[in-house]
């Protein structure tokens, strides 16, 4: 279901795209929608009329999924709680910090590799 609606979400996205650069702006744009016959639906004023509601129903479209998507995805990582501490130090599932400091500490190399360089 999360991936039926991503897929729709980029499908609507697509299309508001597609929508908005298809629309005159005022400094004219890729003014797609233009011309045409003086009237009907493809006319100048029809054409504009009917951009700009697609473009209004698909923004409402890509948002309204944009919250259901997000719903769907806190349901899905299953990680609705708030991490409400500043400790953000990771240890491995059984190890303590005995462990770590018993741990042996990595040794330094004999010699400097970049000794030749400096001469």
């Amino acid at each position: 279901m999360f991936i039926f609606f991503t897929v729709l979400q980029a499908v609507i996205a697509a299309t508001l795209v597609i929508l908005v650069l298809m629309q005159r702006s005022e400094g004219g744009g890729l003014g797609i929608g233009g011309g045409g016959s003086p009237g009907g639906l493809m006319s100048a004023r029809g054409a504009a009329d009917f951009l700009s509601r697609a473009t209004k129903w698909s923004a409402i479209l890509f948002v309204s999924l944009s919250i259901v998507l997000a719903a769907l995805a806190v349901d899905v990582t299953g990680q609705r709680d708030f991490e409400d501490t500043l400790d953000r130090t990771t240890t491995a599932p059984g190890e303590t910090a005995a462990d770590e400091a018993a741990a042996p500490q990595p040794e330094a190399p004999a010699e400097d590799p970049l000794a030749d360089l400096a001469e």
